[in-house]
């Protein structure tokens, strides 16, 4: 056994999406998603901007970052989001022209389902 370590992690404050628009990104996970924007600020090294949006009231973000070669888009990020109603969310998400796969209603599982922001970053909502 290890050392334990006495600045031990505490939590998870933020996970990266890699995106190629930024101001198209912030649109999508806010007013389609219904996140808010908890922080928006230019990074030069980042050429962009370190913006980030997080369901009302969480205290963990995504963090909407510039894609690059070393963080490309059109990725399955593992980003589980959760939801009170997954069919109602399904069906509006689907109305809203989101790229959305089925409703899997599997038995024991809450409902949930995959979908893809504009660049093709896969997220999956769970009830």
């Amino acid at each position: 056994m290890g050392e334990r370590v006495s600045t031990a992690i505490i939590g998870i404050r933020t996970v990266a999406i890699p995106v190629t628009e930024q101001d198209r990104a912030v649109e999508f996970y806010v007013s389609t998603l219904g996140l808010e924007k908890r922080l928006d600020a230019p990074i030069e090294q980042l050429g962009g901007r370190w913006i980030e949006v997080e369901p009302p009231g969480s205290t963990t973000s995504i963090a909407l970052v510039p894609a690059s070669s070393d963080a490309p888009t059109s990725v399955e990020t593992g980003i589980r989001l959760t939801t009170a109603d997954a069919a109602s969310l399904h069906k509006d998400l689907v109305e809203r022209g989101v790229d959305v796969d089925e409703l899997l209603l599997w038995e024991g599982i809450p409902p949930m389902f995959t979908f893809r922001d504009p660049d093709g970053n896969g997220l999956v909502i769970v009830e």
